[in-house]
């Protein structure tokens, strides 16, 4: 499990056997993160059956915490998370391709090496932002120790370190040349307007693909979840993903679509 703070860019990766529970998540969350850094104000979770299961919704709400879900078709909308899932994903792969099994033993080296990387907002390291300072890890220019099985673990911790590091850098720059390639200015809209909603990732119940309609609606924002994400009221048979990019949306009579107005259609 992957948890990432909005405001240091910070991250705690957490090993998790198989699929948890909406109770063995928080428990994860409260061993790892909570009892150091106390209860969030707010989490923006992905669509995982545990975040949407009524035991998550009570807890989060007897803890006095808000929950925020990301768009069903559009991860982008927890970017920060997502982007450091990709991160993270490339190192492990880069040891563990032949030893699967030991992909747990190599996750702190990722979370320190990801946490000592400089982040272009805060234009400091989540280590800085956090404890005031960089945490220090090993003297790599200390004397050989006379201890064989001591060095060998200390040269393998240096390789892993300085490799984890690199490797991050490496994403990190890569992802932002593809980022401002591939950016585009964000539509706005505002709670209570009306928005016609893409057809493009839903599954509709009609007979002829290409014929469909490319947007249906109008429905009402409802919230804003975030700068890039909106809540919208659907009905019934859509109601499994109220959350949408604005990318997904078009301004109700906007013509963009062909014709004013719109249209509805049937979903799985």
């Amino acid at each position: 499990m992957v948890v990432v703070d909005r405001f240091s860019k910070g991250c705690k990766l957490i090993p998790l056997k198989g699929l948890p529970t909406a109770m063995q998540t928080a428990e994860a969350l409260f061993l790892h993160v909570f009892w150091n850094f106390g209860l969030p104000e707010d989490i923006v979770l992905d669509w995982g059956p545990q975040f949407t299961s009524r035991v998550w919704g009570s807890l989060c709400a007897r803890l006095g915490i808000g929950v925020s879900l990301s768009s069903g078709y559009h991860p982008q909308s927890n970017r920060q998370a997502e982007r450091l899932n990709q991160e993270i994903g490339q190192f492990l792969r880069s040891y563990c391709s032949r030893e699967q099994q030991r992909w747990s033993e190599f996750l702190p080296w990722g979370e320190y090496a990801q946490n000592s990387l400089i982040h272009s907002f805060t234009g400091l390291t989540p280590f800085q932002c956090v404890l005031g300072y960089q945490a220090p890890l090993f003297p790599w220019s200390g004397e050989t120790a006379n201890v064989p099985a001591v060095e060998e673990w200390y040269q393998l911790s240096q390789e892993v370190w300085e490799r984890a590091h690199v490797r991050l850098q490496r994403a990190v720059r890569r992802q932002r040349i593809q980022a401002d390639r591939r950016h585009h200015p964000h539509p706005s809209y505002q709670v209570g307007q009306k928005v016609c909603l893409s057809t493009r990732n839903l599954r509709l119940k009609l007979p002829c693909r290409k014929l469909s309609p490319k947007f249906i609606g109008p429905f009402e924002i409802i919230r804003q979840v975030n700068p890039v994400v909106y809540w919208l009221r659907l009905p019934e048979h859509l109601s499994h993903l109220p959350c949408v990019p604005s990318q997904a949306c078009a301004s109700f009579g906007c013509g963009s679509y062909g014709r004013r107005g719109a249209t509805s259609a049937s979903g799985h």
